[in-house]
C-alpha cells in the first residue's frame, strides 16, 4: 500500500469588506497541489452567517462543471454571480449587485480527487481557506403595505373604498404587482404595467361600473365598490410583491407583503342614528386648541344626509350656538362666534361621511363649559323632499386653565461672586412649565453697582427675537442669551466679567396671548427677585522688597536706587512706579518721578523744583521685576530717604487698565556730602625788606586743594602801621577777574600792582616802585570753589597764608663831597674857578642842589661882640636847585658869575673880573634830592665841601695900601660897612625867607622850589636828565 502525500494548499486573504447594496464583490482563492499522480481539484465558494449552515454560492466540480447554489442560481443565470480562473492556481469569485442577504463570511473550499481503478472518484483531502467578512449595508429596499377604509360598517347601497398604500423608497425605480383578495380569494391583480385583471363576478361588476380596481398613484392602489351588497360583507386584503426585471426583460418575484385583513359589515337600512363625541382633552391650557369629534352612526344608506350643530353650555347654564353645518354642507357660525369664525378661529370639517370635527383655535377662558354635538339625519322621500329621520346629541365637558394662573418668575445664579474674566450664568425660571408655544417675553434688567436705576439689558421677545438695550452696548460682545426649548426659562450667560457687569440683575416676564384677530393681549407680568452679582478683582500677590539700606557718597557721583518686585499677581501685570524722597524737614515724601503702567514718564513737583529732570535716569530690567532710578551728579541737597511706591495694573475684560494693588518699598537712606576739605595754603611767615622804588613780589602758594577741577579766588590783605584793621589790596576771583580794594583804589597803588599765577596754585603779587607807605604785614586768603552737580559754583573752603612783613625804606645816604681845602691866588681882573666835586652819591637817579658860599672874616670890633656866634660870615654867591633853577645873583656878583656842569658830579662856578673884595674863603653846599615812586622829590642828604681860600692881588698901588695908610678911610672901609652889611644881610635873609615861603606855595618843576632869576639867559631843557652846562659872565648867561 502506498500513501499519497497531502500537498493541497488553499489560501485566501483574510479581510473585512464593507459594501453597500448593489456594489460588486471580488474575492480570490489560490489552490495548488504537487501530487505526482493524476488528480482533479474541485473548488466551491460558501457564505456562512454565524451559526447558520453554510450556503453554497458557486462551485467548479472535478469535471469542470460550473454550478451555482440554489440561493444564487437565479443570479448566476443573470450573470450577477461569476467564478473565473485568473491564473494557474487562482480563481476569482465575483458577485454583482450585492444584496443585504449576501452579508456574511465568504470562504473557498477545495478538494483533491483521485480515480480508483474501478473508475470511481473519491476525495483524498478537503481544505478550506480563511474567510473574508463581508458587510453589506442595505439601501432601504424594505417596504410596507397599509390597507385603509373609512369604516367597517356600511349600509346597503353605500360605497366603500379600500386603499392599499405602499410605503417604500424609490418606488418609481422599482417594480411592484398588487393583488386584491376577498375572504382569501383573488378578485383582481395589477402587474407592473398597472393593467388590472379581475376574476369571476367582480369582472362583471367592474364592467357595469359598480366596481373599480385602479392605480391612483405610484404608491396608492384603490379597490372601490360603488354600491355595497349584503354579500359584500367579509374580509378584504391586498398583497404587494416586488418584482425584479432581468436582463432578458422578464420579471422575477422577490419579496411579498400584505397587511392585516379589514373586515366590513354591510347592514340593511335603519332609521335610527347613534352619536359618539370625542375631544382631545377634557382639561386644556388657555391658548390650546379644542378639538372635538362627532361620529354619526346611521342605518340609512348614502342617500341620507346629516345636519350638525355645535353648542356650548357655560357654567351659568347659558347655551350658545357655535356653528351649524346643514345637510347641504353650508356652514353657519353662531352670532357670538361670527367674527371669530371669520378670522379662522373656528373650523368645522366633515372628515368623512358621518364624522364631523369642530376645532376651536386659541382657546380662551370663556370657552370653558359643556360642548354638545347635535346631529339630525335627513333622507329623501319618494317625492324628492328631505325629511329629518331623527336627531341625537352628545356632549363632553371641557375645563380651561387660565394662563396667568400660578404665573411666577424667579432669578437664580450659582455664582453670585466672580473674579475678573470669569463667566457667570443667570437663570430666569418661569413657572408654571408652559409649553413652547405660549408666548412669554423675558427682559433682563440691570442696575449697575452704585446706581439706583434699572435699565433694560436684553429682551427675549414673545416671537423669539432678541432685542438689546441701548444703554449697555458692551454687554453684547460678552453676553449670550438662550431660551430653553422645553420651557420659557431664559439663561443669561456673561463671559469675561468686569466691573461693568457688577450690580443687581432682575428679570421681568410678560405673559402674552395672541387673539383670533392676530392682535396681542398681555395677560400678566411678573418681576423676579433681585440678584446681586459681585465682580471681584483678583487677589493681589504683589510683594515689593522691604529691605533697607544706607548709601553715603560724595557729590557729583550717581545715586543708584532700586525697586524690586518680588512677586506679582499675573504675568501680564504692568507696574506704575512712583519714586519719593523724604526730607527730615518735610512731613511727607515728595514725588520725584512717576512711570505709569504704559511706560510714560511724569516728573513730580520735587523734580521740577529741584531741577532733577536732567539728572534722572530710569531703567527697567528685561525680566520686568526690577526698576532702577539713578540720580546723576548727586548734590548735597539730594540727601534724604528714598523709597518707591509700586502700583500693580491689570487689563480688565473691558480692555481698560485698572490698579489692582499698591505697595511701598523699604527706604534707602542717602547721604550726599561735599568732598573733604583738603585746601592748604603755605603758612610760612616771611620778612621782606626792600628799598623804595624797587619791585617786590609777594608769594601765595596753595600746597593742596580739594579737587583738581576746583577754582580758586585769591585776595590780598595788608595791615599797615597805625591802622587798626587790615585792608583789602586786590582780589583775583575764580573767573580771573581782578578787583582792587579800597586801599589800592585811593592812591596810586593800583597802577603799581601786578598779580600773576605762573603755575597752578602759585600766585605772585608784585608791587612796582615800592614806597614807604607800602610797608605792612601782607597775607592772602584763598577760597576754593567747586562746581556742584547743578553747574553752580559754591565755596567749599578757604584758608589764610602766613604773614609776609614788608618793609620799604628809603636808600641810605652815601653823599660825599670833596672836602679838601685849597689856596688860590689870582690877579685882580682875572677870573678864578670854584669847583664843587661830588665824590659819591646815594643813587644814580639823584639830583643835586649846589650853593656856593663866600666866607669872610668879620671886623675886629664886631668880632669881639659876636665872639660867641660866628667868626666868619657866609655869603651865598649862587644857588642852583636840583631842577637846575638858579637863585638871583647878589649885587656885587651880578654879571660876573659863570656856572658850568662839567659832569654829573662836577659843578664849577667861575668868578669873572676878580677884585680885591673877592678875596676870601669859598665853599659849596650840596643837597642830594631823590624822587619817591609818586614822583615827589625829597632831600635825602646834604654835604659841605672843603674851603678854597682865594686871594686877589692888586696889580699896582693896591687898594689895601691906600686904605691902610689912611685911618679915616680905614674905618670907613672896614668898620662902618659891617653894621650896614649886617642890616643888609638881615634884610636879605628876611626877604629870602619870605620868598622861600612863597616859593613853597608855588610848584616848580618836579616839586622843587624855584629860585628867582633876573632875566637869565640859558639854554636848558627841563626834561634833560643831566644838568645843563651853564656859563655866567658879567651881564650874560649862556
Amino acid at each position: 500500500m502506498r500513501v499519497i502525500p497531502d500537498s493541497l494548499r488553499v489560501t485566501a486573504v483574510p479581510q473585512t469588506l464593507n459594501k453597500v447594496e448593489r456594489d460588486s464583490l471580488e474575492l480570490k482563492c489560490e489552490v495548488s497541489k504537487s501530487t505526482t499522480q493524476h488528480s482533479h481539484v474541485s473548488i466551491a465558494w460558501y457564505r456562512q452567517r454565524g451559526s447558520e449552515a453554510p450556503v453554497e454560492v458557486i462551485s467548479l466540480s472535478r469535471d469542470f462543471v460550473l454550478r451555482a447554489g440554489s440561493a444564487y442560481a437565479q443570479r448566476q443565470a443573470t450573470g450577477d454571480v461569476r467564478l473565473d480562473k485568473v491564473g494557474e492556481t487562482t480563481s476569482k469569485l465575483t458577485i454583482y449587485n450585492l444584496h443585504p442577504s449576501d452579508q456574511g463570511e465568504f470562504y473557498c473550499e477545495a478538494a483533491e480527487w483521485i480515480q480508483d481503478p474501478d473508475k470511481s472518484w473519491y476525495a483524498m483531502t478537503r481544505k478550506r481557506s480563511q474567510g473574508a467578512i463581508v458587510n453589506v449595508q442595505a439601501t432601504d429596499k424594505e417596504f410596507s403595505v397599509r390597507l385603509e377604509t373609512e369604516k367597517r360598517t356600511y349600509i346597503v347601497g353605500e360605497p366603500v373604498e379600500f386603499r392599499c398604500t405602499l410605503e417604500a423608497q424609490n418606488i418609481p425605480d422599482r417594480y411592484f404587482s398588487i393583488s386584491w383578495a376577498f375572504n382569501s380569494s383573488l378578485i383582481a391583480s395589477l402587474g407592473p404595467n398597472a393593467v388590472p385583471v379581475l376574476n369571476n363576478e367582480f369582472a362583471q361588476r367592474e364592467a357595469l361600473g359598480q366596481l373599480k380596481v385602479a392605480k391612483e398613484s405610484d404608491n396608492v392602489f384603490v379597490l372601490k365598490i360603488y354600491r355595497l351588497r349584503l354579500e359584500d360583507s367579509g374580509k378584504y386584503n391586498c398583497r404587494v410583491t416586488e418584482r425584479e426585471k432581468t436582463v432578458t426583460g422578464d420579471f422575477i418575484d422577490k419579496e411579498s407583503k400584505r397587511p392585516k385583513n379589514i373586515p366590513i359589515t354591510v347592514l340593511p337600512l335603519k332609521t335610527s342614528i347613534s352619536l359618539e363625541i370625542i375631544n382631545n382633552a377634557s382639561n386644556v391650557l388657555e391658548g390650546e386648541s379644542l378639538r372635538f369629534g362627532c361620529n354619526v352612526r346611521s342605518g340609512f344608506g348614502p342617500q341620507s344626509r346629516f345636519s350638525v350643530a355645535w353648542q356650548l353650555v357655560d357654567k351659568l347654564n347659558r347655551r350658545s350656538e357655535i356653528v351649524r353645518l346643514d345637510r347641504e354642507g353650508t356652514l353657519q357660525p353662531g352670532p357670538s362666534y361670527a367674527e371669530r369664525s371669520s378670522y379662522g378661529g373656528i373650523q368645522v370639517e366633515q372628515v368623512q361621511p358621518g364624522s364631523f370635527t369642530l376645532e376651536i383655535f386659541n382657546s380662551v377662558k370663556a370657552d370653558e363649559g359643556h360642548y354638545e354635538c347635535r346631529v339630525a339625519e335627513w333622507t329623501r322621500t319618494l317625492d324628492g323632499e328631505w325629511q329629518m329621520v331623527g336627531e341625537r346629541h352628545a356632549g363632553t365637558p371641557v375645563s380651561i386653565t387660565a394662563l396667568e394662573a400660578g404665573f411666577a418668575v424667579t432669578a437664580i445664579s450659582r455664582t453670585p461672586g466672580v473674579t475678573y474674566n470669569e463667566s457667570f450664568d443667570l437663570q430666569c425660571i418661569i413657572k408654571p412649565h408652559y409649553p413652547s408655544w405660549v408666548p412669554v417675553s423675558v427682559t433682563w434688567r440691570f442696575q449697575p453697582a452704585g446706581s439706583t436705576e434699572f435699565h433694560d439689558l436684553v429682551t427675549f421677545t414673545r416671537d423669539g427675537g432678541v432685542q438689546w438695550g441701548d444703554r449697555y452696548a458692551g454687554f453684547r460682545t460678552r453676553t449670550a442669551i438662550e431660551k430653553a426649548e422645553s420651557s420659557n426659562n431664559v439663561r443669561l450667560s456673561i463671559s469675561r466679567a468686569s466691573d461693568t457687569e457688577a450690580g443687581k440683575y432682575q428679570c421681568v416676564a410678560e405673559l402674552w396671548r395672541k387673539n383670533y384677530n392676530s392682535s396681542w393681549t398681555r395677560l400678566a407680568d411678573r418681576t423676579s427677585n433681585l440678584l446681586e452679582i459681585r465682580v471681584l478683582r483678583p487677589v493681589t500677590k504683589l510683594q515689593v522688597s522691604k529691605s533697607k539700606r544706607s548709601i553715603t557718597l560724595v557729590e557729583n557721583r550717581p545715586i543708584p536706587l532700586n525697586c524690586s518686585v518680588k512677586s506679582q499677581t499675573s504675568p501680564d501685570s504692568h507696574f506704575a512706579v512712583l519714586w519719593y524722597v523724604h526730607k527730615p524737614s518735610d512731613a511727607d515724601g515728595k514725588l520725584i518721578l512717576k512711570t505709569t503702567h504704559s511706560s510714560a514718564f511724569e516728573y513730580g513737583t520735587y523734580a521740577e523744583e529741584e531741577g532733577l529732570r536732567g539728572r534722572l535716569q530710569f531703567e527697567r530690567s528685561a525680566s520686568g521685576g526690577l526698576f532702577s532710578l539713578t540720580v546723576q551728579r548727586a548734590e548735597v541737597r539730594d540727601s534724604g530717604s528714598y523709597y518707591c511706591h509700586v502700583e500693580e495694573w491689570l487689563l480688565s475684560p473691558n480692555h481698560a487698565w485698572y490698579k489692582l494693588a499698591e505697595e511701598v518699598s523699604g527706604r534707602t537712606e542717602v547721604t550726599v556730602k561735599q568732598p573733604d576739605n583738603r585746601l592748604q595754603v603755605n603758612q610760612t611767615y616771611k620778612n621782606i625788606t626792600v628799598l623804595e622804588n624797587q619791585w617786590v613780589t609777594l608769594e601765595c602758594l596753595v600746597s593742596s586743594r580739594t579737587s583738581p577741577s576746583s577754582q580758586l579766588s585769591v585776595e590780598w590783605y595788608v595791615w599797615r602801621p597805625g591802622h587798626p584793621e587790615k585792608e583789602a589790596v586786590v582780589r583775583l576771583s575764580r573767573q580771573s577777574t581782578l578787583r582792587y580794594g579800597d586801599l589800592a583804589a585811593l592812591g596810586d597803588l593800583r597802577s603799581r600792582l601786578h598779580l600773576e599765577s605762573p603755575s597752578p596754585g602759585l600766585y605772585h603779587l608784585s608791587i612796582q616802585n615800592a614806597t614807604v607807605r607800602d610797608s605792612g604785614a601782607y597775607d592772602c586768603r584763598v577760597e576754593e570753589w567747586l562746581l556742584d552737580p547743578s553747574d553752580r559754583w559754591y565755596k567749599r573752603a578757604e584758608d589764610l597764608s602766613g604773614l609776609i612783613t614788608l618793609t620799604v625804606k628809603q636808600p641810605d645816604p652815601t653823599l660825599q663831597v670833596d672836602t679838601a681845602t685849597a689856596n688860590l691866588t689870582v690877579q685882580e681882573k682875572e677870573s678864578f674857578p670854584l669847583d664843587c666835586s661830588i665824590l659819591s652819591r646815594s643813587s644814580p637817579e639823584s639830583h643835586f642842589a649846589v650853593t656856593w658860599y663866600n666866607l669872610r672874616a668879620k671886623e675886629a670890633g664886631s668880632r669881639a661882640e659876636e665872639d660867641e656866634e660866628e667868626e666868619e660870615e657866609r655869603e651865598a654867591v649862587l644857588s642852583v636847585g636840583p631842577d637846575a633853577v638858579f637863585s638871583p645873583e647878589a649885587g656885587r656878583w651880578e654879571g660876573r658869575l659863570r656856572f658850568q656842569r662839567l659832569s654829573a658830579v662836577l659843578f664849577r662856578l667861575t668868578v669873572l673880573q676878580a677884585g680885591g673884595a673877592d678875596t676870601g674863603n669859598y665853599s659849596c653846599h650840596v643837597e642830594e634830592w631823590l624822587a619817591d615812586p609818586n614822583g615827589l622829590w625829597y632831600r635825602l642828604a646834604e654835604e659841605e665841601s672843603g674851603t678854597v681860600a682865594v686871594h686877589v692881588q692888586d696889580a699896582g698901588s693896591t687898594l689895601q695900601s691906600v686904605i691902610c695908610s689912611n685911618d679915616a678911610l680905614f674905618y670907613f672901609v672896614f668898620f662902618y660897612p659891617f653894621p650896614i652889611f649886617g642890616i643888609l644881610i638881615i634884610t636879605i635873609l628876611l626877604v629870602r625867607f619870605k620868598s622861600r615861603n612863597s616859593s613853597k606855595n608855588s610848584e616848580g618843576k618836579n616839586g622843587v622850589p624855584l629860585l628867582w632869576i633876573k632875566e637869565p639867559h640859558l639854554n636848558y631843557s627841563p626834561t634833560c636828565l643831566e644838568p645843563p652846562v651853564l656859563s655866567i659872565h658879567p651881564g650874560t648867561m649862556d
